[in-house]
């Protein structure tokens, strides 16, 4: 955790190296590899949050340069000088006081043309016991899909998925359990 930010994960070299953290970025690229919306190469993208891994996977993915971003997401505005084709946020809003805000700016940076897209990831809500310190909220999926509708996108599709490997799940009870109840929940989102 951030001294003054207690929600906000350090993105560092032994964050990167969690193995969980490479098995979600291969999950959502597969998510946002079945969707057939943006056209490619796309002529440029958004990541939400810092440069990782992730972003240079979407990068030779999409075919173009994702930019990425250094604002207080809760508060300031993205202030882009472009608009984007595929924006993606990747286990961002959990860490946010105020995922709203961060919503209505990524839907004020998506082009507004049908087929562009935001492909939102977050973890689905779990017992309180489970739940990560850096996360200031984990949103029950109804309180989720009404956000989502809050900020003016619709649901393309969605799913949900495990990020531990089996034999994580064997190492004890507590292992168990962040198997049977961690999932992180993607959305392929559309601008209404």
């Amino acid at each position: 955790m951030t001294g003054e930010q207690p929600f906000r994960t350090v993105v560092n070299q032994s964050w990167i190296a969690d193995p969980a953290h490479r098995m979600r970025w291969e999950k959502s690229l597969a998510f946002v590899r079945a969707s057939n919306a943006v056209q490619l190469p796309a002529r440029a993208g958004l990541d939400i949050g810092d440069r990782t891994l992730a972003t240079d996977m979407l990068e030779a993915y999409f075919g173009c340069r994702f930019d990425t971003t250094s604002v207080d997401l809760d508060t300031e505005p993205l202030g882009l000088p472009t608009r984007y084709p595929v924006v993606t946020a990747f286990e961002v809003i959990e860490h946010l006081y105020n995922p709203l805000h961060l919503l209505l700016q990524i839907r004020a940076a998506l082009d507004p043309v049908p087929s562009s897209r935001l492909f939102l990831s977050t973890p689905a809500w779990k017992p309180g016991f489970l739940q990560s310190p850096d996360h200031f909220h984990e949103i029950p999926k109804r309180s989720l899909d009404a956000l989502i509708a809050r900020a003016g996108f619709e649901v393309v599709r969605s799913a949900e998925f495990g990020i531990r490997s089996p034999l994580f799940c064997l190492r004890g009870l507590r292992p168990m359990l962040r198997c049977i109840f961690e999932k992180i929940r993607m959305y392929e989102l559309a601008a209404r």
